[in-house]
């Protein structure tokens, strides 16, 4: 994963519950107020990964989020003009960080998003044409890829899928279309031959001059956008990781993910920040950690009438990297129901998303407490907080294991307006944040992730997760 900032950032978890919903399969999800009792292990050492490429990040300023801005400050100024001071009322989906990997697809070179929430891999194809939201024709510029596209001419190795397409809709109204085909992949030195890949040629998208595709890590259970042409029916698919796995090209069929956060500086940044974590396959990542780490269970659902309810049976499906959550400790906590399953590992997703009311008892323990706003833009409960607030200790145990996140990744920098003043958020957000999309799904996105290293076996559907040390 090769890190970068943006809305895009979200679209992992939300462009599956889209696409779900775009293949009539769309499931309502079922929160129970307690932990399924799940077993868990301790941890049998890894070793250093057989595979690893570094994460990078980019903080490019879109003209959405200056309009944004500029909406704010009129909406929350007493004059009702762009001046005013007091600001802030922020789409949380909107400022985040996507982590990137350079990756080669046909001996050609790309940049893409990598996301253990999303499972297709796709790169744009030359010649591709642009879209506005609206459908209207508009110039490749528009959608701002990182190159010219994937060159299917250009590749040795490269076969065509005859009378199969990939519709892909993202949450944040990136839409992408076009054939499918195989070729070699290669992340970070693992190279997979005949990978079964989307090549859209109609995109709706903005890449901000950097991105140009996607590498998906999560269950092919979640493989929808591949459908037969003649009769739209789905066609389900091994992706990179268990294609690797297939092909014996890893010795332990596990991948880590280990994020490192992002400065304001580095936020505020036109250019690439290099190294920001990595991806690795086959072990653990050359970053230091602790000896606290715990292997967990993967939660998987069982399907009931397009219901999707928690579910360790032998018909489950896993969909995403889900786990049970014991606990979540911090000032006030004990007046809470903290304990919840269903709640998914994603990297796709900057804050944690968690219950209305342990967002807020945590929310009151900054000092200055954070503040609740209703987003003029889409009505919505955030939580802002002062960038020089202090945050509260906020513990998470999972399998009876105790991790700490640092204070630091619960202020997150949110946008920074022309005058140079920060906004900044809460890294702990109410579900009521995203609205309907996620269906009482729970997330631990980067805000917990930075502080683990998380590595996960989808053979066996089980992830670990092990305590970096402080940075």
């Amino acid at each position: 994963m090769f890190i970068y900032l943006d809305a895009m950032s979200w679209l992992s978890t939300i462009s599956v519950l889209f696409l779900l919903g775009a293949a009539n399969a769309r499931f309502t999800f079922v929160q129970t107020p307690a932990p399924a009792p799940r077993a868990h292990q301790q941890v049998t050492p890894f070793p250093r990964a057989e595979f690893s490429i570094p994460f990078n990040s980019k903080a490019p300023r879109r003209k959405s989020k200056t309009a944004a801005f500029a909406a704010v400050r009129r909406l929350l100024s007493p004059t009702g003009d762009d001046n005013g001071t007091n600001v802030v009322a922020l789409d949380v989906d909107r400022f985040e960080v996507d982590y990137l990997a350079n990756i080669t697809v046909g001996g050609q070179d790309f940049t893409v998003i990598v996301d253990t929430g999303s499972v297709d891999t796709w790169v744009i194809q030359q010649g591709f044409n642009c879209k506005d939201p609206n459908g209207t024709l508009v110039p490749q510029s528009t959608c701002a890829f990182g190159t010219a596209g994937y060159d299917t001419n250009a590749s040795k190795t490269f076969q065509p899928f005859p009378d199969v397409n990939a519709n892909m809709i993202f949450g944040n109204g990136a839409v992408l279309n076009g054939p499918v085909g195989f070729d070699t992949v290669a992340v970070g030195g693992l190279e997979v031959a005949n990978q079964e890949i989307a090549v859209p040629n109609v995109a709706t998208f903005n890449g901000h001059g950097i991105v140009s595709g996607l590498l998906g890590l999560a269950f092919p259970s979640l493989i929808i956008a591949v459908f037969n042409v003649s009769d739209g029916q789905k066609l389900p698919y091994d992706p990179f990781f268990f294609s690797a796995v297939k092909q014996e090209k890893l010795k332990d069929p596990i991948f880590s993910v280990s994020i490192d956060r992002v400065t304001v500086d580095q936020l505020a940044n036109d250019n690439v920040t290099q190294n920001i974590g990595y991806l690795s396959f086959g072990g653990l990542p050359p970053v230091p950690i602790l000896n606290t780490s715990v292997t967990l269970p993967i939660q998987g659902y069982s399907i009931v009438n397009s219901t999707a309810i928690p579910s360790n049976g032998p018909d489950a499906q896993f969909l995403f990297y889900t786990v049970d959550i014991q606990s979540y400790t911090f000032p006030g906590s004990t007046t809470v129901l903290t304990a919840s399953n269903n709640t998914v590992l994603d990297t796709g997703t900057t804050f944690n998303i968690l219950p209305e009311d342990v967002a807020a008892v945590f929310a009151a323990g900054f000092d200055p407490p954070a503040t609740l706003i209703t987003s003029p833009l889409n009505g919505r409960p955030i939580y802002v907080v002062d960038c020089n607030a202090t945050a509260p200790e906020f513990l998470v145990t999972l399998g009876n294991t105790t991790f700490s996140i640092d204070p630091r990744d619960q202020v997150v920098p949110s946008a920074q307006f022309d005058n140079g003043t920060t906004v900044c958020t809460s890294g702990t957000q109410p579900i009521t944040s995203l609205g309907d999309a996620f269906n009482m799904q729970f997330i631990l996105g980067d805000v917990f992730l930075h502080n683990v290293v998380s590595t996960f076996n989808p053979i066996s559907k089980e992830v670990t997760l092990t305590q970096r040390a402080k940075y």
